[in-house]
């Protein structure tokens, strides 16, 4: 039968990781406004704070606990018992810049330990209580990267490419035990997600600096003229994907990521190439 109406349906008690004046806090106070518990972990103390004093002045049930998904004590600790939740949003996570070559050891480690086995240690937190119970939703929040592999980007994209290959699978693996898993990959949007950003050493003297410039000026085109979207647009996505059994598997959110998709999707790889170099005015 087909869900019922949002008004009709139980409330939920939802874990949010991510950044807390990002996409995670938007989708933590639109979960919390739509009548849901929400347990909001936040790594810092600074970042809990400016969530707590929201919350507290709009009367919202939001309950903040430290997690950092790259300690597995405090992934334990943040989650707490798995039967007490009925979904997790993967949202926490950063972006290192630069060419690859330049990406050492220690970088290329800090971007995957939090994109990749962050995610996974919330998970494997919860899913046996869940699949031994039926039920709970997964949503991890990807990017437009995790479908195309950009210049200058390829740590991160590599990540998220990683965090879409798991989400299939274990989508595979659990849905025969009531677990729903969905994936959000937005493109770019208004946030702070641009300040999380870490650049290689010696990145601006680098041979590759310049041309990195030309394409990120270039690439604004997908978007469109006027400054980034308004990122609510993915946390009512996010919400969506958390609550509502209906939500697609994949959801890619914003105009320049759904364009992307679109045209990657119809076209052989060099045809995408020569598509984007021409859509961007991008030639070496």
């Amino acid at each position: 039968p087909p869900p019922p109406p949002p008004e009709e349906r139980p409330t939920a008690r939802l874990l949010t990781t991510g950044r807390t004046r990002g996409v995670g806090q938007h989708a933590a106070l639109t979960l919390a406004r739509a009548g849901h518990d929400d347990v909001a972990p936040r790594r810092t103390l600074a970042k809990r704070e400016r969530l707590r004093s929201t919350a507290a002045a709009e009367g919202l049930p939001i309950e903040i606990r430290r997690l950092d998904v790259c300690d597995p004590a405090s992934v334990a600790e943040g989650v707490g018992d798995p039967e007490a939740l009925d979904a997790v949003v993967n949202n926490a996570g950063f972006e290192v810049a630069g060419a690859l070559e330049l990406v050492g050891d220690e970088l290329w480690t800090r971007q995957l330990d939090t994109n990749v086995l962050g995610p996974m240690r919330v998970i494997r937190a919860v899913l046996p209580a869940w699949r031994e119970r039926g039920s709970g939703t997964i949503v991890n929040v990807s990017s437009i990267a995790g479908h195309v592999g950009a210049p200058y980007g390829g740590a991160y994209a590599a990540s998220k490419h990683a965090l879409e290959g798991l989400s299939e699978a274990l989508h595979f693996e659990n849905s025969v035990f009531g677990i729903n898993v969905r994936l959000v990959e937005p493109g770019r949007f208004d946030t702070e997600f641009g300040s999380n950003i870490v650049t290689v050493p010696g990145w601006e003297d680098s041979l590759h600096f310049e041309r990195s410039v030309n394409f990120r000026e270039a690439s604004g085109a997908l978007s469109g003229d006027g400054p980034p979207a308004d990122p609510q647009e993915v946390a009512d996505v996010i919400a969506a994907a958390a609550t509502d059994p209906s939500t697609p598997f994949r959801n890619f959110v914003g105009t320049d990521a759904q364009l992307i998709h679109q045209v990657k999707s119809s076209m052989s790889f060099e045809e995408f190439e020569a598509t984007m170099r021409s859509t961007l005015d991008w030639y070496d």
